[in-house]
């Protein structure tokens, strides 16, 4: 029984991805984009207003107005200009006390942001070694059929199950790939837009 000729080709490159090279970065052996991984963001590179404090970032949430602004600026369906617009408005709003609300409003967006950059590399080092496992069955299940081709009499069910369980996780591999080359821009998505947040908040406390 010969197997299909896609098979070994889609095999060859998930062998090929399960015995590649360990991650650029030894420190983090399951991070699995181009893209160097920074596991936090600097208040430093995006900030340079009043100092966050332990109040600010633990107050925040205690501030219906802000935290209900904070929830809307981190949503990524939010435009850009619809979000700076909000802050404009929001930080005029406050009057004198608008540095406060202006530093309470960096804090709350800082940590929203920084919480949905981490549960997103969390998730795609997550999916990586779920690829890695799958992987290593797929060359598992290859090397069984292959044995059995091999037989006088093979089981031609066994056969059949074992080509039609490669060809399966197969497919549902090269989907994961495709999913994690999209995934791997999400944090610096969320970079870039918490670096426009913050700028917006600054413009509107000079």
């Amino acid at each position: 029984m010969k197997l299909p000729t896609l098979l070994p080709l889609s095999f060859a490159f998930v062998a090929a991805a399960a015995g590649a090279a360990g991650a650029a970065d030894p420190r983090y052996p399951d991070w699995p984009c181009a893209q160097a991984k920074v596991p936090e963001i600097s208040i430093a590179a995006i900030w340079d207003g009043p100092a966050i404090d332990e109040a600010a970032t633990a107050g925040w949430q205690n501030d219906p107005a802000v935290a209900s602004l904070v929830a809307r600026l981190a949503a990524r369906r939010i435009r850009l200009e619809e979000a700076e617009k909000n802050i404009a408005d929001f930080i005029a709003a406050a009057g004198s006390g608008k540095t406060a609300k202006a530093v309470l409003l960096f804090a709350g967006a800082f940590d929203t942001l920084n919480h949905q950059r981490t549960e997103v590399m969390d998730g795609l080092e997550r999916m990586e070694r779920r690829e890695r496992d799958l992987a290593t069955r797929i060359k598992e299940d290859f090397a069984a059929l292959r044995a059995l081709q091999d037989e006088a009499h093979p089981d031609e069910a066994r056969l059949g199950e074992l080509n039609t369980r490669i060809e399966w996780s197969t497919r549902i591999f090269d989907d994961r790939r495709k999913t994690v080359r999209y995934a791997c821009e999400v944090p610096a998505l969320i970079e870039r837009r918490l670096g426009a947040i913050a700028r917006a908040i600054r413009q509107e406390m000079d």
